[in-house]
């Protein structure tokens, strides 16, 4: 018989014994040991009570609503009820006695869901304490039972803040359980999903909580992003091993590993604020790198898009800011890495792009170009070291068409005043000439040629769509003019993305689709074409800048290397021009046009190839005919009906149906004039419905610009004589070329009198430009100053010139600042004889 012994008053809670041997056990209610458990304190006897003899009958519900009732009748011991479970829960955990742990664990979850009171943080420290133990346990079923415990925790609302409670230890265990490795798949799964909850238990209990923003130091959020991620991305392998993919049978739909990690990613990024969102995205990339996720990026794509919309929307520029610096921190990896990246930077900012504003645009489109310049440099450089890199310069073009891409989807979707800037910006990049305004790569001419490909490409895609007010906002003039010098240079590709530029910025109604190549439209108004009257800002532009753009059409068509595709640019330049800004002045100007490029063609100056002709002819029938059915002159649709209908009998070559390369004339000479449409003819129309043809007897001569000077034509040192001509009164008789044999007196006289002439021609532009700009407040004031000026001279003059007569009384004079008198005597002084008596 075992013998106890009760100690002193003073700690009633002690029990001492005699034999080694002693195990404690719950005290019997009979015995000598019921009269020693009747001492015990009642806490520990109800707790006590709630264990059964066998765990296996589970929790003693009588006992538990009886410890229930005690706690929350005595909250004061809470604490002491929790430190006792601790201590019960600690030795059945090393004595691997899981039964009672499971019901230690469900009486405490019991017990947090009914007590709500101040000194609950007690027993939530004691609480806390017990899932930390079960944690570190290695038994699964302990791991995911201490989970959770936690969840169940952390949905709980406490009435007063922890000044003192952390959860360091928990995210290190929650986040090591996410990347469980163990053989077993379904307890994998299950360890996984037990982890995830964990961290998103964390979360929900921190993210809310002032006083717990340590969560969102970068020690923390490296741990929790990146377990998340790494069950988002690892589904397909938890789920199967070489057979089609299934969810274990122990994890329906709700608890797929990467669903809850989703949905846990969603929450995390959903309660980032705004100083912390730096912290949370940068795990990702970091994640990203590591795994080697940017090539392929489908899950790189996936994860941006979900951070994208479950962020607020007015942290998106901080992700864009992110993927941005990453990208310039990858300047130097692999072209496949690089596009990966891009395209994420795509994805991004197609979705941010509504809300983007302030220096998050011009910056993305600043790192943009400097990675696409950076891309060329690359390619470029690669052909040089080794012709046969045909995969390197394949993936820069990959890298290259990605930035495009992402360029002008970010630009598409900006709003119409964002996305001038954005035209401006970029058109301030590309290179015109060999001091351009981008610094050319290290290759020469063949680096300037492709990063202007690549710049108007990225252009045509930004101006995809716009639609300006007027359009003078869609081409001012320090873009217009760039614009058409890039068209005078000598490259068909060039000047073919610049009119499909210009096409977007002159179609503001969306006819451009209606246009179906260069033909004879049978009937116009079967188009539906949609045109609004011209307005005062668009009849202004035109009297300003429409010789630029006549002339950008007229030069265009002399290119020997134009082809189909450039005629056909052309004949819809041709088209939108005069249905967004005809007027009757503009029209008798685009008549003039269209028989100057006429005459080009049949005078061939340039020694065009027969197919460019016959282009040019065919090119002018189509407009015409499309321009006599827009003004609905019977007369005028007359005479080009009649052109056409002999052109499709005698020279079918020269109407845009029949133009092909392998039916073409010898010689254009020998056509009879009918063929050809007639200025006399088309005055005399228009003359009767009340056009004003005085202008339409004098052809259309383009005159030289600024942009010669910044194109890239042929220099006058390249040619071998110097041809000067001589216009006489009559401007339509033949031009008469002298030429004079180059001498370094004659290059002097040219260089000189073609300086003093480009300095009168710039002063003449900058005086009417600033009288047409300038403010009439400064321009007033200038006036009276020269005014002021000129009566003050005019003073002077009459001072020197008209003195009054001498006086006897004398003058006055001032010297020194001292005033003196003069008299004359009478005598003296000399009198006109008309006086003298």
């Amino acid at each position: 018989m075992r013998r106890y012994i009760q100690v002193p008053r003073a700690e009633p809670e002690q029990v001492y014994r005699f034999n080694t041997g002693w195990e404690p056990r719950p005290l019997l209610s009979c015995g000598v040991c019921g009269c020693c458990g009747a001492l015990r304190p009642r806490y520990k006897r109800l707790v006590d009570n709630i264990f059964p003899e066998d765990p296996k009958d589970g929790l003693v519900k009588a006992d538990m609503e009886k410890l229930t009732f005690y706690a929350v009748s005595a909250p004061d011991k809470l604490d002491r009820i929790g430190k006792y479970l601790a201590e019960r829960l600690s030795r059945d955990v090393i004595r691997h006695r899981y039964g009672y742990v499971f019901i230690a664990m469900e009486a405490l979850d019991q017990l947090l869901m009914a007590c709500h009171s101040q000194s609950i943080n007690l027993f939530v420290e004691s609480f806390l304490q017990m899932v930390a133990k079960l944690l570190e346990s290695g038994e699964p079923e302990l791991q995911i039972l201490g989970s959770n415990s936690f969840v169940k925790f952390a949905n709980i609302e406490e009435d007063t803040a922890s000044y003192h409670r952390r959860y360091d230890f928990f995210v290190s265990r929650f986040s090591a359980m996410c990347h469980s490795a163990i053989d077993d798949l379904d307890t994998k799964t299950k360890i996984r999903i037990a982890g995830i909850k964990g961290i998103q238990g964390v979360v929900r209990k921190t993210v809310n909580d002032e006083l717990q923003t340590i969560i969102w130091e970068p020690q923390h959020m490296d741990k929790i992003v990146p377990s998340l991620l790494f069950n988002m991305q690892t589904t397909d392998e938890l789920n199967s091993k070489n057979n089609p993919p299934s969810l274990p049978r122990s994890a329906d739909k709700d608890e797929n590993p990467a669903t809850l990690a989703e949905s846990c990613f969603r929450e995390l990024l959903g309660r980032a604020a705004y100083g912390n969102m730096n912290n949370a995205i940068r795990p990702v990339l970091v994640h990203l790198d590591n795994h080697q996720l940017w090539d392929p990026n489908a899950f790189a794509v996936s994860c941006f898009k979900i951070t994208m919309y479950s962020i607020q929307a007015q942290h998106s520029h901080h992700v864009i800011q992110q993927i941005l610096r990453h990208l310039d921190t990858h300047n130097k990896d692999s072209p496949r890495v690089r596009a990966g990246i891009v395209q994420v930077l795509l994805e991004t900012i197609t979705i941010a792009a509504k809300g983007s504003v302030g220096p998050t645009v011009l910056e993305v489109f600043n790192t943009l170009l400097k990675h696409l310049r950076l891309s060329v440099d690359f390619e470029l450089a690669n052909l040089l070291a080794s012709s046969g890199a045909l995969s390197t310069n394949n993936d820069e073009k990959v890298v290259q068409d990605a930035i495009i891409q992402t360029i002008g989807s970010f630009g598409s979707n900006l709003p119409d005043y964002q996305r001038s800037e954005i035209i401006m910006f970029i058109m301030g990049k590309v290179p015109i000439s060999d001091a351009g305004a981008l610094e050319l790569s290290h290759s020469g001419d063949r680096g300037t040629r492709t990063i202007q490909v690549k710049l108007l490409r990225s252009l045509l895609m930004v101006t995809s769509g716009y639609k300006a007010k007027s359009i003078a906002a869609a081409l001012p003039s320090p873009f217009l003019e760039p614009i058409l010098s890039v068209s005078l240079m000598e490259d068909s590709e060039l000047r073919l993305l610049v009119l499909h530029i210009l096409h977007n910025l002159i179609d503001r109604h969306e006819n451009k689709a209606k246009f179906k190549g260069m033909r004879i439209i049978p009937d116009v108004s079967a188009l539906k074409i949609k045109r609004d009257k011209s307005s005062k800002q668009d009849i202004s532009f035109m009297k300003k800048q429409g010789q630029q753009l006549y002339r950008h059409i007229y030069v265009g068509c002399k290119e020997e290397d134009n082809d189909q595709k450039n005629f056909e640019s052309l004949f819809i330049a041709l088209l939108l021009v005069t249905i967004e800004l005809a007027n009757d002045e503009v029209i008798i100007d685009l008549i003039r046009l269209a028989l100057a490029i006429q005459d080009l063609a049949l005078t061939n100056e340039d020694n065009l190839p027969t197919y460019n002709r016959c282009a040019i002819q065919a090119l002018v029938a189509g407009y015409l005919s499309f321009l006599s059915q827009m003004i609905a002159v019977p007369a005028f649709c007359q005479h080009v009906n009649k052109v056409i209908e002999v052109r499709s009998k005698e020279a079918p070559y020269l109407l845009p149906e029949n133009l092909s390369r392998e039916k073409l004339p010898k010689s254009l000479e020998t056509q009879d004039k009918s063929c050809f449409f007639s200025q006399n003819k088309i005055a005399d129309a228009l003359a009767g419905s009340g056009y004003s043809v005085d202008r339409l007897s004098v052809p259309y001569v383009p005159q030289p610009t600024d942009e010669d000077r910044l194109s890239r034509r042929k220099s006058i040192v390249d040619t071998v004589s110097i041809q000067v001509d001589l216009l006489g009164v009559n401007v339509q008789q033949d031009k008469a070329k002298i030429v004079e044999e180059i001498t370094f007196e004659t290059l002097k006289k040219a260089i000189d009198s073609q300086n003093l002439e480009e300095q009168e021609r710039e002063k003449r532009r900058q005086i009417i430009e600033k009288f047409q700009k300038a403010p009439f407040e400064e321009i007033a004031a200038q006036c009276e100053s020269k005014s002021n000026h000129l009566h003050d001279k005019l003073a002077e003059i009459f001072e020197l010139t008209i003195r009054p007569p001498p006086s006897p009384s004398g003058s006055m004079s001032v010297t020194a600042g001292h005033v003196q008198y003069h008299s004359i005597p009478v005598y003296e002084m000399k009198f006109p004889d008309l006086c003298v008596y």
